[in-house]
């Protein structure tokens, strides 16, 4: 299925050669360890907020997740959730066909990046399961403000001597196509992944092999290649 979208902006892939990319929802399936992190953090501090709310506002930074859900005291809510989180890492999945569409952009001589809000030492892990090259990885542990922030995407995008004109950011959350307006650079939505886009309507990946169309050296413009 051809990519599609509500936009008339084209994507040249001539002039886009750097890839960025949120983890959670896009490259791995990390719904289940989110729940079972999250029923742990219910029971530990007597929450009765539901996983579906937790999970409305991913793709932020933990501590503004929490200030979202009126939560005080987020520190130790959130040591709750990573020693859960790491518990039950086992649970995580990688998307169907991930790893082969990696391996073609990286043999296509794109440069890739991750843009996460997942802490580094919970994220690493996950990346060395790929087995394929980024050359940077931006999580909360650094400087700046968190998505919906631009702060990740330039900080990367300064990582890897890029413009924003040079690269591109796919996420699953509209707090990543935020960040990627707000940083000036072009936004693909996976589609397979947890969460809507917003308006305007960004192109829109069904599925990761989908992606293997930016590989092309031409632009495509609204719904399909040309």
């Amino acid at each position: 299925m051809p990519l599609s979208g509500g936009t008339r902006r084209g994507i040249d892939t001539e002039a886009v050669r750097m890839l960025l990319l949120d983890l959670d929802g896009v490259l791995v399936d990390t719904r289940p360890v989110m729940e079972s992190a999250w029923r742990q953090v219910r029971e530990d501090h007597c929450l009765h907020v539901p996983f579906e709310q937790y999970e409305r506002h991913l793709g932020r930074p933990f501590a503004d997740i929490m200030e979202q859900l009126g939560l005080a005291d987020a520190e130790p809510i959130h040591q709750t959730y990573s020693k859960a989180s790491t518990d039950a890492s086992h649970l995580a999945r990688q998307f169907d066909g991930v790893t082969e569409v990696l391996h073609a952009f990286a043999a296509a001589d794109w440069r890739m990046g991750i843009v996460t809000s997942k802490p580094l030492e919970r994220a690493i892990p996950l990346l060395a399961q790929l087995g394929v090259p980024f050359a940077t990885v931006r999580t909360p542990n650094g400087v700046g403000r968190g998505k919906p922030a631009p702060d990740p995407i330039m900080l990367a995008l300064i990582d890897l001597g890029a413009d924003p004109a040079d690269a591109l950011y796919v996420g699953d959350m509209a707090v990543d196509q935020e960040a990627a307006r707000r940083a000036g650079v072009s936004y693909v939505h996976a589609g397979w992944g947890y969460g809507t886009p917003s308006s305007p309507a960004p192109f829109v990946a069904e599925s990761p092999k989908d992606l293997l169309q930016l590989v092309d050296t031409g632009p495509f413009l609204e719904g399909s290649l040309v």
